[in-house]
């Protein structure tokens, strides 16, 4: 074969000349505006500066990345990082950040926006997801977690909390939102390992029943419960939000919580969700829900191939709904809104302490895991902390009242007992 009457080594010699060139040119665009703290070795060993002094080294190991690299995107080189032709010597979050500045500079900007996948979420598709997602193993998550393993956004009131303090003041939080008085009973809609439905149960003497769709997060709540001597006011199921009304029945309920689940609803089914919620909640009842939600007003994901990787690798088929359209869907089920709060900033914090507790266990991870579902979470905790510093994502927490019939809430006149 030739090439413009090159021989095959000749022409590709010219290609990756040129490949190479290119590189080095967003190198110098990279440096021009201000730098980046990291280095790139390339496959021939040569060391390429990005202009400041390096916390980061990024070895390109396998010569077939370097078109990618001229043109670079966040999904692809997230991609390669997984599949071992990129490793990392330094602060995964500053290599985050860095390629993050590249994919910028290189024309695929994150902020780039792009249809969501609008997924079917079938009952068996969200299983298989769920499962995906949540089943890699509770000793996995363990290492990261906080002791009560809370997999979702903690609070913090100065940010020098740890994320165990941290994670506690969200579970009051959510617990005073919900105004949870003794005896009344309380579904949470995703449950995760437990921990909102035990402290609920602990701390407020309510009656709490909790459903996920991970068989893992079930026999992990079971023994909790059991440990913890609750098993007469503390219940979990396995168990599709869509057949909750069926088992329960309507107005089950005093108070409902969904805290980090209603990201895998999907945005079609968003009526479902909601309209399952209101017939298990009692008139005046209240819903606390928590969740991620995009920052674009036609409810669009981030691009920069950063959504393709999510749904291949972390988070199959998840959809994100901007605050308005979760709004409008609530108000249509008769839910009144009351409060929305935004935890961005709570959100970006909790990623970064977990990322940083996954990072001083790699060894211990790495032999649970494998090295490539090690990668994937690395990228992504590190990823995402960085996707709500930027904004790319929201987090809100939105209190509402099952408003069916005419006439006031049971709710007072200010907010002040939220942050007694």
């Amino acid at each position: 074969m030739s090439h413009g009457g090159l021989s095959s080594e000749a022409a590709y010699k010219v290609v990756s000349d040129a490949v190479i060139h290119e590189i080095h040119r967003l190198a110098e665009t990279v440096r021009e505006n201000g730098g980046q703290p990291f280095d790139l070795v390339l496959p021939d060993g040569s060391r390429l500066s990005f202009g400041q002094q390096p916390r980061v080294v990024m070895a390109i190991r396998d010569p077939n990345l370097l078109p990618i690299l001229a043109q670079p995107t966040l999904g692809a080189l997230g991609k390669a990082f997984v599949d071992g032709q990129i490793d990392i010597d330094g602060n995964i979050m500053t290599a985050i950040t860095s390629t993050e500045r590249l994919a910028d500079i290189g024309g695929s900007p994150v902020t780039a926006r792009i249809p969501a996948s609008m997924a079917r979420h079938t009952p068996q598709q969200d299983r298989t997801d769920i499962t995906y997602h949540y089943d890699v193993g509770d000793e996995f998550y363990r290492l990261w977690l906080d002791e009560r393993m809370v997999y979702s956004c903690a609070y913090f009131q100065t940010g020098e909390e740890t994320i165990d303090t941290a994670q506690v003041a969200k579970l009051d939080h959510i617990c005073r939102k919900l105004r949870l008085r003794e005896g009344e009973r309380l579904l949470d809609v995703g449950c995760g390992w437990g921990g909102l439905i035990l402290h609920a149960a602990n701390h407020y003497g309510v009656h709490a029943v909790g459903i996920t769709l991970s068989d893992n997060q079930l026999a992990y709540t079971k023994r909790r419960i059991a440990e913890a001597g609750l098993d007469n006011r503390v219940e979990a199921l396995l168990l599709d939000y869509r057949d909750a009304p069926e088992r329960f029945g309507a107005a089950s309920f005093d108070k409902v919580s969904s805290i980090g689940m209603f990201e895998h609803v999907g945005l079609h089914n968003l009526p479902v969700y909601f309209g399952a919620v209101r017939r298990l909640l009692r008139e005046r009842g209240l819903f606390l829900n928590h969740g991620f939600t995009s920052s674009d007003t036609d409810n669009r994901t981030v691009g920069s191939g950063v959504s393709e990787f999510m749904d291949q690798y972390v988070f199959p088929n998840s959809e994100l709904p901007h605050l308005h359209l979760v709004i409008r869907e609530m108000a249509a089920q008769n839910f009144e809104v009351y409060d929305v709060e935004s935890l961005r900033p709570h959100y970006a914090r909790t990623l970064a302490h977990w990322s940083c507790r996954l990072e001083e266990r790699l060894d211990h991870a790495r032999a649970l895991v494998g090295e490539k579902t090690l990668r994937i979470w690395r990228a992504y905790l590190a990823g995402t902390s960085l996707g709500f510093t930027q904004g790319w994502m929201n987090v809100y927490q939105v209190l509402a009242s099952r408003q069916e019939a005419a006439g006031p809430t049971e709710l007072p006149l200010t907010r002040a007992w939220m942050y007694r």
